[in-house]
């Protein structure tokens, strides 16, 4: 049942120095999108260095009309990096220490994941699932970046419900005698992370633990439910990536038939973490409204938290900006979270006026960027990440961008890499 493989991993020549390892790894291209300051900052610390900011696509970057002219220049890089600066590490998987800011240890696992056990459909019924719903107009650009690729370099991260800590509690008491792949501090203050190489027979007692998640009595009866298939994996960072990943894989099954079977895009680099990890937190993602007539729009949602929505829920939104500080009560709502019940609001308001929405890490950075002209933002409630599994089983998914798995800075660095080119 398990679709969770070793692979081989790519990783710097230079993986033993400290301050080139440091240039090197750079945060996720999804964060920061509404402040370039950070990227700059980005820029400034990378220099001419090697780095995995030269072989991605920050998405600050998408609008400013050089986007093809960007992508040449990433998969002449990739190239570049393939023969001159990375090694190969075969039928590798690396344990995962990520200390973050506050200093808390966050535990994780790479390897590749089979894309054929992947769906990002709401009501799949596949080991690997999407926690969110995919905006499927976000695809094609990424589809696109990763067509001409020659290496990927992962964000994603998927979570395990594993109560009993047997998969990361089996790397924890085993690292002793694992080889220390890399070791180091990560650029603008993120945290550190350091890296072991699991030997094969640790790398057995994953595996098995994986499969043991996936007994169909033992998962009815955790989650109180009637499933013909398990859900081992949920897409907790990364999704669209994940889903651009599966996409081009169709694609290429399409064109090689059977032999795709055998591609090496048929798999995606992946980090798992357990979703019980004391060090793994999930927090709001908060909603920031530009060039909107305010005034309008908070009307409008007044008018939208007093209607009659066939439901009994009732959620508090605190609205923020230049000259804007107010609560407003949704209510009668069908949602289950406030995320949602706020969401199909902003989407219909946003399909017939005028504004553009951004997705926002961290309450002080959505009021920051909310005090713009002509912006408002929305800071609210988020999820229990106890409730994420039983939710997507029975829900299919969630609303999109309901949750982080922490905030900006402790998200997964690009680092590792591998060929997806045969």
């Amino acid at each position: 049942m398990n679709c969770f493989y070793n692979a081989k991993i790519l990783l710097p020549k230079f993986k033993a120095d400290k301050e080139k390892m440091k240039k090197w790894a750079t945060i996720a291209c999804d964060q920061y999108t509404s402040e370039p300051a950070y990227w700059n900052g980005v820029e400034e610390t990378v220099a001419d260095a090697s780095s995995a900011l030269r072989v991605t696509l920050p998405e600050i970057y998408l609008e400013d009309g050089n986007t093809e002219a960007r992508i040449r220049a990433i998969n002449e890089r990739m190239r570049d990096y393939s023969e001159n600066i990375l090694d190969c590490f075969e039928g590798c998987e690396i344990y995962l220490e990520r200390t973050l800011k506050d200093g808390r240890v966050r535990h994780g696992l790479i390897g590749k994941i089979d894309l054929e056990a992947y769906d990002y459909n709401k009501g799949a019924q596949t080991l690997v699932r999407a926690t969110e719903g995919t905006v499927l107009s976000r695809i094609p650009p990424r589809v696109e970046i990763r067509r001409g690729a020659e290496i990927e370099l992962p964000h994603v991260m998927m979570l395990i419900d594993d109560r009993e800590n047997a998969v990361m509690g089996a790397l924890e008491a085993e690292k002793g005698n694992f080889e220390v792949a890399y070791d180091f501090e990560l650029m603008q203050s993120a945290g550190s992370v350091k890296g072991y190489f699991v030997n094969e027979n640790t790398q057995k007692r994953v595996n098995d633990a994986l499969e043991a998640l996936c007994d169909i009595d033992a998962y009815n009866k955790k989650y109180s439910v009637n499933e013909k298939a398990p859900m081992l994996f949920a897409v907790g960072d990364g999704n669209h990536s994940l889903a651009s990943a599966k996409a081009l894989y169709e694609e290429i099954k399409a064109k090689y038939g059977d032999k795709a079977k055998d591609h090496p895009a048929r798999y995606a680099l992946v980090e798992i973490v357990n979703i019980h990890d004391a060090a793994l937190e999930f927090e709001p993602i908060y909603r920031v409204v530009f060039d909107a007539d305010t005034t309008a729009l908070l009307s409008e949602l007044k008018a939208y938290a007093e209607a009659d929505k066939g439901g009994s829920n009732s959620f508090e939104i605190e609205c923020v900006g230049k000259n804007i500080n107010e609560k407003i009560i949704i209510n009668n709502s069908k949602d289950e979270l406030a995320v949602g019940a706020l969401q199909a609001f902003l989407d219909a308001y946003l399909e017939k006026n005028a504004g553009k929405i951004d997705y926002i890490h961290g309450v002080d950075s959505t009021k920051a960027l909310a005090n713009a002209e002509s912006a408002v933002g929305f800071i609210f409630d988020g999820m229990s990440k106890n409730a994420l599994f039983k939710s997507v089983i029975v829900g299919g998914s969630l609303p999109r961008k309901t949750f982080s798995m922490g905030e900006a800075d402790d998200k997964r660095f690009y680092l590792e890499a591998r060929r997806i080119v045969e």
